[in-house]
């Protein structure tokens, strides 16, 4: 089968999209023998700034001359994209390989599509022989395929409210769901501020090392860190951080907690790395786009307070999953009194233009358009070089914006 095939087949292997719970994908990783992983795993959970922190972790390894693998969720265009070995992403005929390798292993257990991709990462991981595995969580934590490897150091970049039909409806719940990463004898990095008292109750009991940013390490001044010694490090950055500061901080600390972290080469990395759909900026016949992959209120926040002013008109693009909060996240833009243009998203997941319509408060002027691409064809024939598009509310959002402009992200 050709990896198209292979990823249509899993999408219909299981009854439910999603299955929380390790037992079924632990016995299939038994019998693969992917664990104990042979080198060191930091795995990173959090409601926003998940892949922000692992593209963080993983460029300041390799600055440090580790040999990385990378294991992120969801893709934008490819999901070749998630599976990546010193930033180069997996070949269709490498992925087809381990999904073959896990299908042989299985053995009749039922895979859910995220459970099923996670054991054919960690399989064709092992065959790359790295100094140092960086995984995302793809949903919660404590239940999630990624929690299946023990975590050399645990990373929890911040809380929210997102997902709430699976991790519960308080922040507590959700922080008890991600901070299940955590083990026993090894740190976890947290860099939300809003952490419960209950998980470092928990965290204490279970004889695990709490690091909490603005304690132990963060941004201030100059960006500081906990060395595993207990000894503290800080450095100057050379200006703005575009995957954020807090992000860079945890990354930083992640490192500094299995004591390989090129502390010289913070500056230089912190100012050159990107990560697609994160706040990305393109140029487009003198029309400045920038898309951004958030899609819950406090994202939308954070990437509303990051644009810069523009020049000329600024258009709004927006299409968003019907379980996310509409009204809360489009309230951040409101202020900037854009031209907006809603979008529907096909699926049952999907949220028609009509809705979105519907969450903007009452005198806000819109366009309704059936999909993304047509969204993004009025846009362009509406816009003239000096004016500003934001693009956000999905993944899929911005994946099918990039392919209407026909452009990679990459």
């Amino acid at each position: 089968m050709t990896l198209a095939e292979w990823l249509a087949r899993i999408e219909r292997l299981h009854p439910t999209e999603i299955e929380m719970g390790l037992e079924r994908i632990g016995a299939v990783a038994r019998r693969l023998g992917l664990l104990p992983l042979a080198a060191p795993a930091v795995v990173v959970a959090g409601t926003n700034g998940k892949g922000s922190t692992v593209t963080l972790i993983d460029a300041l390894a390799r600055a440090g001359g580790m040999r990385t693998v990378r294991y992120s969720s969801p893709h934008i265009l490819c999901f070749n994209e998630r599976v990546r070995c010193n930033g180069r992403p997996a070949t269709d005929a490498e992925l087809v390989a381990a999904f073959d390798a896990v299908e042989a292993a299985r053995q009749g257990i039922s895979l859910t599509y995220f459970e099923f991709s996670t054991l054919a990462a960690l399989y064709w991981f092992a065959g790359q022989k790295p100094d140092l595995y960086i995984l995302e969580v793809g949903l919660g934590g404590r239940l999630d395929a990624v929690n299946l490897v023990d975590a050399d150091v645990a990373v929890m970049t911040s809380l929210g409210l997102d997902h709430t039909d699976w991790l519960g409806d308080t922040i507590e719940q959700i922080a008890f769901e991600k901070a299940g990463i955590r083990r026993a004898g090894k740190p976890l990095v947290c860099g939300a501020q809003n952490l419960p008292e209950s998980i470092a109750e928990r965290c204490a009991a279970d004889g695990v090392e709490l690091l909490r940013s603005g304690d132990q390490f963060g941004m201030a001044d100059q960006l500081c860190w906990q060395k595993a010694s207990g000894e503290q490090g800080a450095i100057g950055l050379l200006g703005p951080v575009p995957l954020g500061a807090d992000n860079l901080a945890c990354a930083v600390q992640a490192l500094a907690c299995l004591e390989r972290l090129p502390d010289a080469a913070i500056p230089l990395v912190a100012q050159q790395t990107s990560a697609p759909g994160r706040a990305q900026a393109l140029l487009i016949n003198g029309v400045q786009w920038i898309l951004d992959v958030g899609h819950n209120a406090e994202a939308l926040e954070r990437f509303a307070a990051q644009v810069p002013s523009a020049e000329g008109e600024r258009r709004v693009l927006v299409a968003m999953l019907a379980d996310k909060p509409a009204r809360q996240a489009l309230k951040a833009f409101e202020s900037m009194r854009p031209r907006w243009y809603l979008a529907g998203l096909e699926g049952a997941r999907g949220q028609s233009a009509q809705q979105l319509r519907e969450a903007l408060s009452n005198g806000e002027v819109a366009s309704c358009f059936p999909s993304v691409a047509q969204a993004v064809e009025c846009i362009r024939e509406d816009s003239t070089s000096g004016d500003q598009v934001l693009v956000f509310g999905s993944f899929h959002t911005v994946a099918q914006a990039a392919m209407a402009l026909g452009i990679d992200l990459e």
